[in-house]
């Protein structure tokens, strides 16, 4: 008997621009990440994690790419993780990205990185 085949966390590629030493940062100072691995001198990979989320942070300064590069996080106690990111100042925050319940059963809120990579954060309510 075969065992059940089953999925696991994904981990994105995403563009981290010209600095990943900066976009680093972003990730730790405002969305409280850990970096758990880095890569050249100057910096040209690293890997950040917060709990089961995991992000791969590459050198690439196609802002094009950067633009329409996006993915969703799951998360668990959305209001706390929002409140948290308010009180950093909240300018990560996409324009239209504001906490909110859609019609698909999920309350979310968007952000920017430094390079354009938008971000939804989520949680599943239905």
């Amino acid at each position: 008997m075969s065992k059940p085949i089953v999925l696991g966390n994904i981990s994105p590629m995403i563009p981290a621009g010209t600095d990943v030493a900066g976009a680093i940062a972003f990730y730790e100072e405002q969305l409280g990440f850990t970096t758990i691995y880095t890569e050249g001198n100057p910096l040209t990979l690293a890997i950040v994690k917060r709990g089961s989320a995991e992000i791969f942070l590459y050198q690439n300064d196609d802002h094009h790419l950067a633009k329409w590069t996006t993915f969703r996080i799951q998360v668990e106690n959305i209001e706390q993780l929002y409140e948290e990111f308010q009180a950093k100042g909240g300018a990560m925050f996409h324009p239209n990205g504001q906490l909110q319940i859609q019609p698909w059963g999920a309350k979310e809120f968007v952000i920017l990185d430094i390079v354009g990579v938008c971000i939804t954060f989520y949680e599943t309510i239905l």
